[in-house]
């Protein structure tokens, strides 16, 4: 008696071709939902000029408005805030009356959400401010600016 391995019974070559089909439509949806979500999550916003290139489009619209905050711009308190956004052609005056974040300051690079009036002041919904990503530990015996000095006994 002589002891071999089974032969295996050969995959049809109709079912070969239906599981090749399935992972392809599998494949083809996978890539349909990742590429379709991308356009969605990506965030776009327009430059002063760009935004005053769109002329009476832009009234109403609600857009994302990104430049640099005018040196002597910045008036009002945080509740009531106007200042100009600039890309070094295009100004354009930017109000609030909602309380943008505590690194808004003059010269630094801010993105605002919200509508171009008629009159042409841009009435800000949310005001985002663009910051260095380049971390600088403080000296050594130096307090963060953050954190106020303790007065020593």
């Amino acid at each position: 008696m002589t002891l071999a391995p089974p032969v295996p019974a050969a995959v049809p070559r109709r079912r070969r071709w239906g599981i090749l089909l399935a992972v392809a439509i599998v494949v083809g949806v996978i890539a349909y939902l990742a590429f379709s979500s991308v356009g969605n999550a990506l965030v776009y916003y327009l430059t002063p000029t760009e935004l005053a290139a769109r002329g009476d489009r832009a009234i109403g619209e609600t857009v994302r408005l990104g430049g640099l905050v005018k040196p002597g711009s910045r008036h009002g308190p945080d509740t009531d805030l106007t200042f100009i956004l600039t890309d070094g052609t295009t100004d354009i005056t930017v109000h609030t009356t909602t309380a943008p974040p505590a690194l808004l300051r003059e010269g630094i690079g801010a993105v605002v959400e919200g509508s171009l009036g008629a009159g042409g002041i841009f009435a800000a919904d949310q005001v985002l401010v663009k910051h260095d990503e380049n971390y600088v530990a403080p000296s050594a015996g130096a307090v963060p600016s953050h954190i106020a000095p303790t007065a020593q006994p």
